[in-house]
């Protein structure tokens, strides 16, 4: 019976404690949770991607800086030939998402959405948009929140150092 007791006391802390679980953070492994539901079904992780930069973009339609940000982030992705990985995880519902996915369907991205809200916990997402840039080495690099068009410029070329480093020198700087 005290086994049974026990077991239960510990399921009870690991349960109470799991919302004081921190998100991730720079320097840290990316959590490797699913990221969302394609239009075609398929979860969007960016362990799929492991040796390439992956970049997360949280967004949502009536965001303007996240509209203006996914062509930029797709022009990267092609000039990265295979090294860069854009996933672009919808906020919304899936209605709104299927909406905005068939209006953004000429762009060459990932796009994902999380319904149910693991991504946006494990980044801790309290606002949008939000990018995560994670390294080759499969460690966050960076992650922007909250932040306007005249960021952009500044991102793009954080991105691009992290698709000039290779694996060693992100695993050394952090």
């Amino acid at each position: 019976m005290l086994r049974v007791i026990a077991s239960w006391a510990w399921i009870a802390c690991i349960v109470a404690s799991n919302p004081c679980l921190a998100a991730a953070q720079v320097g840290e492994p990316a959590p490797d949770v699913v990221l969302g539901t394609t239009l075609s079904g398929k979860p969007a992780k960016a362990s799929d991607y492991a040796g390439k930069v992956v970049v997360i973009s949280f967004w949502a339609s009536w965001c303007s800086p996240c509209r203006k940000e996914l062509p930029i982030l797709e022009g990267l992705q092609v000039q990265g030939k295979g090294s860069l990985q854009v996933i672009a995880v919808n906020i919304e519902n899936r209605t709104v998402f299927q909406k905005a996915a068939k209006i953004l369907g000429e762009l060459n991205l990932m796009l994902a959405n999380d319904r149910d809200e693991r991504s946006r916990y494990a980044y801790g997402v309290k606002a949008i948009p939000q990018m995560v840039i994670i390294g080759k080495d499969g460690r966050i690099l960076e992650i922007h929140k909250g932040y306007g068009e005249d960021s952009l410029n500044g991102i793009v070329a954080e991105i691009n150092r992290a698709l000039a480093a290779t694996s060693t020198e992100t695993a050394s700087s952090s």
